[in-house]
């Protein structure tokens, strides 16, 4: 099988290796041909791609071409012969090939080599190897995390009891399958008696048009040391759903949710999920899964989440069959898994609904948080009094002053002892003093196995940097501030060490560390899956909120911004705002709206070709004519206005929905909000809109000894992406807790 090439990056105290997988073309249509030309044999995996197999099972498809009867083909495993496994399926077309379809089991860790032959026909042979991961994973992660705690005790099912005691250290459970039913009220209820009908039973139909009991199966299990559950309308008193024969209620699609959340989101198995049990959704006829580890409040981070919400779909594959298309579906902490996995782990979504969203953790979100922590503490701490509120929300860029505070609060994820989740021992958390080997709760320490670690310190390596940012720059431009005031908090803010603590130099990120945020697509790029993934982002107005919010209009056109720097365009991005009075939730119309065109654009696309063939004008051209940029009023009766949105505020989405600035942004920085450590220029007095004396300008140029950013260049260690589907290799010197 052809491969792509091994992208190694070393970091400063161990080797991280980045190895990516085969990549879908060189999968598709299957595994390594031998013998006879035109029309073959091919071979290929369904459930997920060869290399990532897991639970020792995979689903495997044998193509074959006219002229061969099915029946005389043969399907080896490690040379034992598995066609009983199989099953045929023809096509109406003639021209298409049959198939055979078929579970095959036993597989090997070390790799096992599938082969589908005509005995007789030496033409008609083909191979693919494949290589199985235990179901409890890691896959493509690296090494699991330690310490790391069940939640399992915690877990509640839909009868309010919990899973109970894990059966092992790796926090398994026995796979169950509980019922329950959508009552007349509107309310889930649990279904004690499979067999009964209770006489609050609510009916459905579905988008298929059937008309069904609103009978809910619920399956709960573990992978990835993750507790996943997928849920689905099916009558308890019908045969199991399997993938022959599906469930009755099911439309043939699948909802995967993601959670939100970030703070304190590590070392943890978790206690919830994304959800599976939104009666809208399984009321049109999805199927709905998610896992613990698909909760940011659980897991802030986006290549373990990828890896459970792929090894969680293979199941479903496996178990249920292979969905027509995958919708992705999350706000917040949701928003990043929903971007990444799609640019990064093309094929596992089709498309994504997303709201309250960011780019991701690494670049626009902690650069803001550590931004407005070093402001909160300038303002009351270095320099109390010395601006006005006006003048100190104006340096920060956001609507509300109150977000300064409230950001400054979130940077608690940069902080190693400030948050861990309730469940981690007291003991096994990390105190600089007491206990200098504990877990360092940060997003960087979670995110280890990309990053690499301090050999002196155990901490991980940080892409966090504001080295050359002048705070405040458009407020000084504009008037809002004064000369004096510009220099003496670019002269004073300073940064954060490893342990969070306030220090008077600036904060400057590590340079291969950074490297490798950018070349595995911690930060977002774009340009790869996303090129070709339908997108609709959806936005909770949130600004305004008097206490101030993270979730702020500006971060959606960022993540636009990129998408236009990477591919040209956003087209296949749709955008929707809204009041806050619904939140993400299907109980507004605008997100029921953009489900159904979701699968309007889905449907028209599957019918085209399969998802590795779209290409970014395929997905554009089958966009519905009806799905466009749009914002709701804040009318009683909401009244939609179409109309192209932008960060220039234009029309009267705009003025109804305004985006903001953030502090990095006030500083000059792009609107992609990409840069994690700036290029820098010497102070010039003619790129300001003021005049420094001579006095101010040596203070100045002191505040800067390095110089200012420049951003008109890219960053420093702002590297290409290094390719999809990649695989993170053993972090040489351990992670942040030892």
């Amino acid at each position: 099988m052809s491969r792509r090439p091994v992208l190694a990056i070393a970091l400063a105290t161990g080797a991280l290796l980045l190895t990516c997988l085969p990549s879908a073309a060189a999968e598709r249509p299957g595994g390594d041909k031998e013998g006879g030309g035109g029309e073959r044999l091919t071979i290929d995996t369904l459930s997920t791609r060869p290399d990532v197999v897991t639970g020792g099972d995979v689903l495997v498809r044998v193509a074959v071409p006219r002229g061969v009867d099915p029946d005389d083909v043969r399907v080896t495993r490690d040379g034992t012969d598995v066609t009983s496994a199989f099953t045929t399926a023809h096509s109406a077309a003639d021209s298409a090939p049959a198939t055979l379809t078929g579970l095959v089991s036993s597989l090997r860790e070390d790799g096992s080599r599938l082969v589908a032959a005509v005995p007789g026909r030496p033409g008609a042979r083909a191979a693919l190897r494949v290589r199985d991961h235990p179901s409890t994973g890691p896959v493509i992660s690296g090494p699991h995390e330690r310490p790391f705690v069940c939640g399992t005790q915690s877990f509640k099912l839909v009868d309010g009891s919990t899973l109970g005691p894990p059966l092992d250290e790796d926090c398994s459970i026995a796979t169950r399958v509980d019922h329950a039913y959508r009552s007349t009220d509107g309310s889930v209820k649990p279904l004690s008696d499979p067999a009964s009908r209770p006489a609050d039973l609510a009916t459905t139909t579905t988008t298929t048009g059937a008309r069904v009991p609103f009978l809910i199966r619920i399956e709960t299990g573990t992978l990835n040391r993750g507790v996943y559950q997928i849920s689905m309308l099916a009558d308890p008193a019908a045969p199991e759903p399997t993938r022959t024969r599906p469930a009755e209620g099911w439309n043939g699609r699948l909802m995967y949710t993601f959670g939100g959340g970030c703070r304190g989101g590590w070392y943890t198995q978790g206690a919830d999920t994304g959800g599976v049990l939104d009666t809208e959704m399984l009321g049109r006829g999805y199927a709905v899964a998610s896992s613990s580890l698909n909760v940011f409040g659980n897991n802030c981070n986006d290549l373990l989440a990828s890896e459970t919400m792929m090894m969680v779909k293979e199941h479903f594959v496996e178990r249920y069959g292979v969905p027509r298309f995958t919708i992705g579906w999350g706000c917040s902490g949701g928003s990043y898994q929903s971007y990444q996995i799609s640019d990064n782990y093309p094929g596992l979504l089709d498309g994504i609904i997303v709201g309250c969203s960011f780019p991701d953790v690494t670049s626009a979100t902690n650069t803001t948080l550590l931004d407005s922590r070093l402001l909160d503490h300038y303002f009351t701490a270095t320099a109390p009094g010395g601006f006005s509120a006006e003048q100190q929300r104006a340096v920060a860029g956001f609507r509300e002053r109150a977000s300064i505070p409230n950001l400054s609060d979130g940077a608690k994820r940069l902080d190693p002892d400030a948050e861990f989740p309730a469940a981690l021992p007291a003991d096994r958390r990390y105190d600089a003093r007491s206990n200098p080997d504990g877990a360092r709760g940060t997003v960087f320490d979670h995110t280890v196995n990309v990053y690499g670690t301090d050999r002196r310190t155990g901490a991980a390596l940080r892409p966090l940097d504001n080295v050359g940012v002048q705070y405040g720059l458009d407020a000084l431009n504009e008037g809002v501030i004064t000369t004096e005031q510009f220099i003496d908090l670019n002269s004073r803010v300073g940064g954060i060490d490893r342990d969070a603590e306030f220090t008077a130099a600036r904060t400057a990120a590590d340079g291969r560390a950074t490297e490798a945020a950018y070349g595995t697509g911690r930060i977002l790029w774009g340009g790869a899956g996303l090129a070709t993934t339908p997108v609709i982002d959806h936005r909770s107005y949130t600004d305004d909120l008097p206490g101030g919010d993270i979730h702020m209009a500006v971060h959606g056109f960022s993540t636009r911004a990129r998408l236009i720097a990477a591919n040209g365009d956003a087209d296949n991005q749709v955008m929707l705002a809204e009041d806050n009075r619904h939140g993400f939730s299907l109980r507004s119309p605008a997100l029921r709206y953009a489900l159904t065109e979701m699968d309007t654009w889905l449907t028209s696309l599957t019918a085209l070709s399969p998802r590795e063939e779209w290409t970014a004008r395929d997905v554009v051209s089958r966009k519905p004519a009806s799905l466009t940029d749009a914002c709701w009023t804040k009318d009683a009766e909401p009244r939609k206005i179409e109309q192209r949105l932008g960060y220039d505020n234009a029309g009267e989405c705009g003025a109804l929905y305004p985006a903001f600035p953030t502090p990095r942004l006030v500083a000059g920085a792009p609107l992609a909000d990409d840069v994690i450590a700036c290029r820098r220029e010497a102070v010039d007095p003619a790129d300001y809109a003021v005049t420094f004396t001579s006095a101010e300008l040596r203070r100045l140029r002191a505040a800067f000894p390095g110089g200012v950013c420049d951003w008109s260049k890219n960053g420093a260690g702002q590297r290409p992406h290094g390719g999809t589907w990649q695989s993170m290799g053993p972090a040489v010197g351990g992670g942040g807790a030892r």
